[in-house]
């Protein structure tokens, strides 16, 4: 038995990993940690586990906390990770990180990131970023000999698997990608900020951090790896009032392809089980089907009056964006089925 422990579960992405373990057949939630509410019961944090997770969530600091385990999943905002993950290694564990610390592949990258969010853009463990891996399943191998992955953005995630088909096979104007991607309010995390504060949010909307979103740095690395060269996109993030998920739109320009030819490249590129479900432009689609899900719904078409490629990407940002893909990379990096836990459907209605 895998003996996890998972550091920040207090907040949503903490939960949500929770919540995928407990259903687990090979891991054990040995330890759970939380700066803002130690000495908790994981349940009191969040009454839906009563009688499902009533362990105390322990200190940072605590001796129990800093025993040797298997996994150590960090739930954490950027930063953390670095800090501790090469004790952690030295102990023994694989790590998987939610934040920025792990995803990028030079410490330039981290940096460009970094500024984006007016963080310090120093990391503090660049050595380690030549060892770990973008965790991103239907794009990288994932091993048994890894030990260290960096969990993808959520926006990330729904953006890249949009696109990546079209342009490792070339048939786009890389100079030409647009994002345009709508979120739930659950990405901004459990902390309050006026800017979710209920008032603010119902029945409104907007884009935000128009100057520069961080996510763009690791859509542009993945995108560039496969097809070998430097690209820039245009991407906007806009909150939506809805609770979890997230739609992205993305466009480019196509060079001559028809759309049963571009079908039949996402079709070949995503296996039909594994967790990105292609579709036509002719079956309805909307984040509702895939809430709670760790699936991606792409809705593969072109604009015939601009030869545009247009790709509708659904995704349930706290599953896929999130806990869901982070225990997909588990189960690769243990070598079990890739669904383990993970096969259900979508919450209806």
């Amino acid at each position: 038995m895998i003996q996890a422990k998972i550091v920040g579960a207090g907040g949503y992405g903490g939960v949500g990993i929770t919540e995928l373990l407990l259903k687990h057949p090979h891991v054990n939630i040995a330890t759970l940690v939380s700066l803002s509410d130690t000495g908790r019961r994981m349940s009191d944090v969040f009454p839906h586990l009563r009688g499902f997770c009533d362990q105390t969530i322990l200190s940072p600091e605590d001796p129990a906390a800093n025993q040797a385990h298997d996994l150590v999943i960090f739930s954490t905002p950027d930063r953390v990770g670095m800090q501790t993950a090469a004790a952690e290694i030295e102990k023994g564990a694989k790590i998987i990180d939610y934040s920025g610390d792990f995803r990028f592949n030079t410490p330039e990258r981290y940096t460009h990131y970094a500024n984006f969010l007016g963080k310090n853009p120093t990391h503090d463990a660049p050595e380690l970023l030549s060892a770990t891996q973008y965790g991103l399943p239907e794009l990288h191998t994932l091993t048994t000999d890894q030990q260290l992955v960096g969990n993808p953005g959520c926006f990330a995630v729904s953006c890249i698997l949009a696109l990546a088909p079209a342009v490792q096979a070339g048939i786009v104007d890389l100079t030409s990608i647009i994002c345009d991607c709508k979120t739930g309010i659950s990405g901004a995390g459990k902390k309050p900020s006026p800017g979710f504060h209920y008032p603010n949010r119902y029945d409104n909307m907007n884009a935000y951090r128009l100057s520069g979103h961080q996510h763009m740095v690791e859509i542009e690395q993945e995108l560039g790896l496969l097809c070998d060269q430097e690209l820039q996109i245009t991407f906007t993030a806009q909150a939506v009032p809805v609770c979890r998920g997230i739609m992205s739109v993305c466009y480019a320009n196509l060079n001559q392809t028809r759309l049963d030819e571009l079908l039949e490249i996402y079709r070949t590129f995503y296996p039909s089980n594994g967790f990105i479900r292609v579709q036509d432009a002719n079956q309805p689609a909307s984040i509702a089907d895939v809430r709670g899900t760790n699936y991606c719904n792409l809705t593969v078409d072109i604009d015939q009056r601009t030869q545009r490629l247009r790709i509708v990407s659904h995704i349930d940002n706290l599953m896929k964006g999130q806990a869901g893909n982070a225990l997909q990379v588990l189960n690769h990096l243990y070598g079990f089925d890739p669904d383990t836990a993970l096969n259900q459907p979508g919450q209806y209605p």
